[in-house]
């Protein structure tokens, strides 16, 4: 945090997924030990991208940081490539020709890190370039809040003195 705060106009761009719209984080089992599912897990990680997105904007609000999470869009890669569900195998191959190209997908998270109109834009999740409502569970400060407490937990990083008041973000689109 120290250094973001210390580099002028900085950016943090994080990729998340639509996918977060289906997402619950489950603290229970944060971490799948007690039952896995590979789609629940996508999921809540992508839901856990967009509250740490928010969540950053909120501890960096009044600096020059802004904090935004995105959505790349359907993109042809090799992901879950070695995922042996039937979706996997057999549909993605005929829905490659829909899905967009590397490069599209990286559009942006592109604009979003480099683009002069967006350097004080900060708390916001982005799809198709454009500032986009993300779920209502995304918006959950208490849930934002654990989740980073938890997270400095399992790695053994400190939570500061100074944790931030609750400022609501306009966020909501």
């Amino acid at each position: 945090m120290k250094k973001l705060k210390q580099s002028a106009s900085a950016r943090v761009v994080t990729v998340s997924s639509n996918a977060q719209t289906t997402g619950r984080i489950d603290f229970s089992n944060l971490q799948g030990e007690k039952s896995y599912s590979g789609a629940r897990a996508y999921s809540q990680s992508k839901l856990a991208n967009v509250l740490f997105s928010y969540e950053l904007a909120r501890r960096l609000n009044g600096t020059s940081v802004t904090a935004n999470a995105l959505h790349p869009g359907v993109v042809s890669t090799s992901f879950g490539a070695e995922d042996p569900a039937t979706v996997q195998r057999i549909f993605i191959p005929f829905l490659r020709p829909f899905m967009k190209s590397p490069a599209q997908g990286a559009a942006t998270s592109i604009h979003l890190a480099s683009a002069p109109e967006l350097g004080q834009m900060t708390g916001r999740y982005f799809a198709n370039g454009k500032p986009k409502k993300s779920s209502e569970r995304s918006y959950d400060q208490a849930a934002a809040a654990r989740l980073w407490q938890v997270s400095a937990d399992l790695v053994g990083l400190p939570i500061a003195a100074d944790t931030p008041s609750r400022p609501p973000f306009a966020a909501k689109i």
